[in-house]
């Protein structure tokens, strides 16, 4: 018996073949799930969403403000933008996507959360590299600033520069917070040197795992979450 699998997209970028494809779980009939692959690698899937929506949730938390006005780098699926939204202190939430491709799925209804994202006056998607926006001087500032682009920091996504996970590309990250803002960043394993540059950046630093039972490998995965919040910036 073999799985039913929809193709919805199918696109060359500058990363590689981008796919958006939906499929039914042999192993829960009637469960369809969405997914993304690049090159014909899994990249990402609507069936587990845990650590990516709480990058928003404890982000959030840890700055612990209202009226947020929050940037998210890389839209994915859009988890992590709805997350934020979804915790009732954000007033705007911008997200910095590399490929226009993922954001023309989001407009054209092809994800699941398209409908209650496009319809939410506080969210807005825009073409862009979110690290070559933070590696610049500020346009603007940010309460909230959460990064879900890379694997993690040493397994990254095409040619994506390794320098932002460095004590000073951090630094000039901070630059995009006001004070007492808070960046979050995603990665699928531990990284004790994002942990090291962090804390030589912010006043506070928070490493938050999360793990989940992935039933479609029959394995607990663990995602790492990495906060630093703006107080005074050390020079």
């Amino acid at each position: 018996m073999s799985s039913s699998i929809q193709i919805l997209a199918y696109e060359e970028t500058p990363l590689g073949v981008l796919c958006l494809r939906k499929r039914e779980l042999l192993s829960r009939p009637g469960t369809f799930v969405t997914e993304i692959t690049l090159n014909h690698e899994f990249l990402m899937s609507s069936y587990h969403t845990d650590s990516e929506r709480a990058l928003s949730r404890i982000g959030i938390e840890m700055h612990g403000g209202t009226d947020l006005d929050v940037m998210v780098g890389g839209l994915g699926l859009g988890y992590t933008a709805k997350a934020a939204l979804d915790t009732g202190q954000v007033q705007s939430l911008e997200v910095v996507e590399m490929l226009p491709q993922v954001i023309d799925w989001l407009q054209d209804g092809l994800v699941p959360l398209s409908g209650e994202l496009n319809k939410d006056d506080r969210f807005a998607a825009g073409e862009g590299d979110a690290y070559q926006r933070l590696a610049g001087p500020p346009a603007t500032r940010h309460d909230v600033i959460l990064i879900d682009i890379d694997h993690s920091p040493d397994d990254r996504l095409g040619t994506v520069d390794a320098s932002f996970y460095s004590e000073a590309a951090l630094r000039s990250a901070s630059q995009h917070l006001q004070v007492g803002g808070v960046l979050g960043v995603w990665s699928y394993e531990e990284s004790d040197s994002l942990t090291a540059a962090m804390n030589q950046v912010f006043d506070e630093v928070q490493v938050e795992p999360v793990r989940h039972e992935n039933e479609l490998i029959d394995q607990v995965q663990t995602d790492w979450l990495y906060f630093g919040k703006r107080g005074s910036i050390r020079q």
